[in-house]
C-alpha cells in the first residue's frame, strides 16, 4: 500500500527540513511539501525526526564463541535491532581453516534466512589465504560479500598472522573488498594472559589488565603501515582508546584509506565497571576492554572531528547466568561480548546530539550515512531519497527513557547500560516501506528481511577527507 509520511522533520546526513514522504513498492518516491494524499496511508510524523533506517556494521548473532553460542540470535536480535532504529545489519561470518569459504556463508545464510526481521548483510572472515581461498574470493564478491575480516587477536582460535593480513589486503586492493581488523597484538595479550594466572589473578578486571591500550594501538598502526604499503583500504573495528585514534589520524594524514569505528559502550562506560562485586564485571568483558575514563574524550572528539567515522553496536551477547559464569574462576573462560544493538542509535543521540558533542547531521552520517557508503549499500540505503528504499525512523527526541533488562528486546538476562536515562526513542520504524515497529509495537516477522548484496568498495565513496589532527 501507498504510505505518505507528513509533517516530519527530515534529517540526512547533510539536510534538515520539514517534509512529506511518499512510499510505494518499498521505495520513496517523492518528497516536497502537501503531498497529495490520495489513496495512501497517511502517517503524521507531526514534532518528531524522520531518519534514515540506522545500518549496524557490527554485530554477532548465532555466534559460537568459547563453548557457547551467543543468545540472540537473528530473530531475538534484529527485533531488538529495529526497536532501536536500525533497519539494516552487516554480521559477521566466521570461517574455519581448511574447509570452502563457501560452507561458511552457506552457514550463515541458513542462520538468517528464516529469522531475520531487517535486512541484513555479511562480512567474512579471512583466516588464512591459501590458492583455494584465492580462487574464492572473486566468487564471494559477485555474492555482493565486500568485506574481509581479520582477527590480530585470539591466538589460536581467530588470530592471523601478518602475511596474511597483508596478503588480504593486497587481494582486497584488486577486487573492490574493504579489509577490517580487529587490531590488539594477540601475542603479547597471550603472554600477558598466562603471566596473571600464574600469579593467581582469576577476576574479570585482568581482562582488562592484560589487554592495554598501547596493544590497540600497536596492532592499529601496525595494520595501517601495511594498509599504506599495499596501497589498499582499512577499516578498524570497535577502536576503544586514545592509543589507537592516534594511529588512524595519522595514518589518514598521511594519506592512507582508513576508516575507524567505534561502539556506544566505550563512549559512556569505563573500565571500573569490570571491578564490579560478586563478579558482576563479567557482565562488561569483551575486546577490546573497557577503558579509563579519560578515553571517551578522545573517542568523542574523533567522532565530531571526523576521525572515526562510524558507530557499530559489537552485538555479542551472552546469559551473565549460565554463560558469562563459565569464568568464575578464570576470566579468561568468560565468553567475550555483551548486549549493545538495541541501544546504539539512541545512546549516541542522547549523549551526542543532546549534549552538543555532535550535531544532528552528523548523528545520521555516523549511524547510517558513512556505514553505507564504505559498505557498498548506498544509495539504496542510507539516506532519503527518491529512489532509496524506504528504510525510515519516526524519532521522538524529546521522550526520556531508563535503559533496563526488564524492558529490551534482546534475549539475553542483563542490560550492558541497565539503569542509564536517555532522551530518544525510535516510535515507529519501517524497512523497505513495511512497519516492523509501529508505536513501540512490534509488527514485523520473522523472515521479512532479506539478505542485500553489497557493491565494491568505493562505488559511492570519496575516500579523501580532511581530517584534524589530535
Amino acid at each position: 500500500m501507498k504510505k505518505l509520511i507528513i509533517n516530519g522533520i527530515i534529517v540526512t546526513a547533510s539536510d534538515t527540513y520539514q517534509g512529506d514522504i511518499c512510499i510505494e513498492n518499498g521505495v520513496i518516491t517523492a518528497i516536497g511539501k502537501s503531498l497529495s494524499p490520495e489513496g495512501a496511508e497517511v502517517i503524521d510524523a507531526s514534532g518528531r525526526y524522520v531518519f534514515p533506517g540506522a545500518i549496524d556494521p557490527h554485530t554477532h548473532l548465532d555466534m559460537p564463541f568459547g563453548g557457547t553460542v551467543t543468545k540472540d540470535d537473528f530473530e531475538t536480535g534484529t527485533i531488538a535491532a529495529a526497536f532501536g532504529g536500525t533497519t539494516t545489519i552487516i554480521d559477521f561470518c566466521l570461517t574455519n581453516k581448511g574447509e570452502p569459504l563457501q560452507t561458511a556463508i552457506n552457514t550463515w545464510h541458513a542462520k538468517a534466512k528464516e529469522k531475520a526481521v531487517i535486512d541484513y548483510g555479511f562480512h567474512l572472515m579471512i583466516g588464512e589465504i591459501t590458492d583455494e581461498v584465492l580462487q574464492e574470493l572473486p566468487k564471494v564478491i559477485q555474492e555482493g560479500i565486500t568485506s574481509f575480516k581479520v582477527f590480530m587477536a585470539y591466538k589460536n582460535v581467530f588470530q592471523a598472522d601478518d602475511g596474511t593480513l597483508y596478503r588480504t589486503l593486497l587481494e582486497a586492493k584488486k577486487l573492490g573488498a574493504l579489509v577490517m581488523v580487529h587490531a590488539e597484538n594477540g601475542d603479547v595479550i597471550e603472554y600477558l594472559t598466562k603471566q596473571a594466572l600464574a600469579e593467581g589473578n582469576t577476576d574479570p578486571i585482568y581482562h582488562a589488565l592484560t589487554r592495554p591500550p598501547e596493544i590497540e594501538g600497536e596492532a592499529t598502526g601496525r595494520a595501517c603501515q601495511l594498509t599504506g604499503l599495499a596501497n589498499s583500504q582499512l577499516y578498524v573495528v570497535h577502536v576503544s582508546c586514545r592509543e589507537a585514534v592516534q594511529k588512524i589520524t595519522e595514518a589518514r594524514n598521511a594519506g592512507f584509506d582508513v576508516w575507524g569505528e567505534t561502539c556506544p559502550q566505550y563512549l559512556v562506560l569505563d573500565q571500573s565497571y569490570l571491578e564490579k562485586p560478586n563478579f558482576e564485571g563479567a557482565k562488561y568483558v569483551w575486546s577490546p576492554p573497557l577503558r579509563e575514563k579519560h578515553h571517551q574524550e578522545a573517542l568523542w572528539t574523533a567522532l565530531k572531528n571526523g576521525q572515526l567515522q562510524t558507530l557499530g553496536s559489537d552485538q555479542c551477547s551472552f546469559d551473565f547466568y549460565g554463560q558469562k559464569d563459565l569464568g568464575k574462576d578464570d576470566f579468561t573462560k568468560i565468553p567475550n561480548g555483551g548486549p549493545t544493538i538495541e541501544d546504539r542509535v539512541s545512546i549516541l543521540f542522547s549523549e551526542g546530539v543532546k549534549k552538543g558533542r555532535i550535531s544532528l547531521n552528523q548523528f545520521v552520517d555516523i549511524t547510517s550515512t558513512k556505514i553505507a557508503k564504505l559498505f557498498g549499500l548506498f544509495p539504496r540505503k542510507g539516506t532519503i531519497a527518491v529512489g532509496s528504499d524506504a528504510d525510515l525512523v519516526i524519532f521522538d527526541p524529546y521522550v526520556e527513557r531508563v535503559i533496563s533488562a526488564r524492558t529490551h528486546h534482546m534475549a539475553v538476562d542483563y542490560s550492558t547500560f541497565e539503569g542509564m536515562c536517555v532522551t530518544g526513542e525510535p516510535v515507529s520504524v519501517l524497512s523497505r516501506g513495511e512497519f516492523i515497529v509501529r508505536d513501540k509495537q512490534f509488527v514485523g516477522k520473522p523472515g521479512q528481511g532479506q539478505y542485500v548484496k553489497r557493491a565494491q568498495y568505493g562505488s559511492a565513496l570519496a575516500s579523501k577527507e580532511n581530517v584534524t589532527v589530535l
